[in-house]
């Protein structure tokens, strides 16, 4: 990572559905020069929920191989901000990184007409992010 591009950590517990989703909402929304994404669980799951592939799909961002990981001090290392979600006593602190909780339910196992909204949910979200600190894409009209 170069000098000066923040390191954003989306954690949830599992690391299978909303935190999934809101790191490659960032990484398709936010310039790579100015700041990149990752996520990771405090208990990861053994693989992304297949209605969050699903709903993901939808909106043409492919899930299929992304694979769940622990939230590590190595994955947390030059972190800048840390977004928990639902993690509740498990969240973790990070030092030195700013820390937003956004309580977004959790999508496993639910219809998928319901993880489309919590998909919806989290995009806003992310797009905020990217807006409140300049991180977004000096082409946005893509």
């Amino acid at each position: 990572m170069s000098a000066g591009r923040a390191k954003v950590i989306f954690a949830c517990v599992h690391n299978a559905g909303r935190s999934q989703m809101a790191a490659a909402f960032f990484e398709a929304l936010a310039d790579p020069r100015r700041a990149q994404a990752t996520s990771a669980g405090t208990r990861p799951g053994g693989r992304v929920h297949p209605e969050v592939v699903e709903a993901m799909r939808e909106v043409g961002i492919d899930l299929s191989t992304a694979a769940p990981q622990r939230l590590t001090a190595e994955v947390a290392k030059g972190a800048t901000d840390l977004i928990t979600m639902g993690c509740g006593e498990d969240c973790p602190a990070l030092p030195g990184a700013r820390r937003e909780d956004w309580p977004i339910e959790d999508p496993k196992g639910l219809p998928l007409d319901r993880v489309r909204a919590i998909r919806e949910e989290i995009r806003v979200r992310v797009a905020g992010l990217i807006d409140v600190r300049g991180w977004g894409r000096a082409n946005a009209g893509r």
